[in-house]
Formats: C-alpha cells, structure tokens, sequence
C-alpha cells in the first residue's frame, strides 16, 4: 500500500490532499507544527520541513513526501520580519535529502513563465518561493512542483477534473480538492519529473 507524509496538513491545500489519499485508501501520516492546535487531524504529528533531520525520521519508509506548507500569513508579516527568506531552499534540501522516493510541491502561480510581477509587498514570498524551485532543480531527487492558478480558492466547485500544463502560466480556476486530485494521481501514476507544472480545473 502507498504511503504518503504530507507536510502542512493543517492548511487549506494539505487537508485537501490529506483526504483524498484517505479516500483512496492510501496510508498518510499529516505533520503540523503543533498537533495540539488540529485535534481534527486523527495521527497528526509535530514537524518542521525544514529540519533535516525531522523530515528525514518522519518520511522514513514511506513512498512520496509532499510539501503543502505556505510560512506566509500577509504583507504584515513580511513587514514584521517574519518570513524566513530561505525557507523554501531549507525544505527543498530537507525533503530532497531525506531519502524518500518521490517529492511532490505546491508552486506559486507567480514564478511561471508570463504570469507577471507580484505586488511590491509580496515579492520577497515570490523571491523565497523561487529560490526553492531552483534548489530542487539542482537536486537529484525525484520532484514535481505542481503549481495552481491565481484563483485558487475554497469557493472553486470541484470538477473531478484537471488539465495540466507546462511552466507557463495557465488562464483558468482550480479547487482545492482538484488540486488535490493531481497531488495524489502524480504519487500514485508519475507523469511529471523533475519539473512544475502547472495545473488548472477542467469541466
């Protein structure tokens, strides 16, 4: 039986994915920080994608690791100081490092090609989201980044159904459990390597 480790369990896109690999009976093991704040997350566990360490013991065994964290929570944090500029290098070397067989990521529609500049006060999120696109392209691991349109939102019916592209960017909307859908059928059927797409919702 596949089994999965989805780092950001806790978030919009991680407990989309988290339940539909339960739904197609894949064993998935949720990490969060603090399992304590998601009692509605059954087996959660603590976790930090970018220690080395922690992720290496936590995907141990298991067949694919994806990376559905998002460290920013708006402009006021960028203005306080609180995102990690290097945050997505450290979980790109984490994950890529710890030995599990396949690395599946969430994107930023605003680093594919055409997709245009991000507002002033979310290019340092854009900046960091891109340094670690090109750690993974300089890793030799097995990676695919997956990466959703602008519209992105809970609001989005899901269709059941996605088209995936290349590294330009894609008009369209996308779900979260459509996004989820790709996520699971990449770890379950691989169709991209070492490359993002990106993905928008069909139907």
């Amino acid at each position: 039986m596949t089994s999965i480790v989805v780092f950001g369990a806790g978030g919009r896109a991680g407990r989309a994915i988290v339940a539909e690999a339960q739904s197609r009976g894949l064993t998935v093991v949720p990490v969060v920080r603090d399992p304590a704040r998601h009692p509605d997350l059954p087996g959660a566990v603590p976790g930090d994608v970018t220690d080395p360490a922690a992720v290496a013991a936590i995907v141990s065994g298991h067949h694919a690791a994806v990376n559905a964290v998002s460290p920013f929570s708006g402009p006021d944090q960028l203005a306080r100081g609180g995102l990690d500029p290097d945050h997505f290098v450290k979980a790109a070397d984490a994950l890529t490092g710890s030995g599990v067989p396949r690395v599946v990521a969430i994107g930023l529609f605003s680093n594919l090609d055409g997709a245009g500049p991000l507002p002033e006060q979310f290019r340092a999120f854009g900046d960091a989201h891109t340094a670690g696109l090109h750690r993974l392209r300089a890793s030799g691991a097995d990676w695919v980044m997956l990466t959703p349109p602008a519209s992105l939102s809970l609001d989005n019916p899901s269709t059941g159904r996605y088209r995936l592209g290349g590294e330009a960017a894609e008009e369209g909307s996308l779900s979260y459990a459509d996004l989820a859908l790709a996520v699971i059928d990449e770890i379950e059927k691989p169709t991209l390597h070492r490359t993002r797409a990106a993905i928008v919702s069909e139907g």
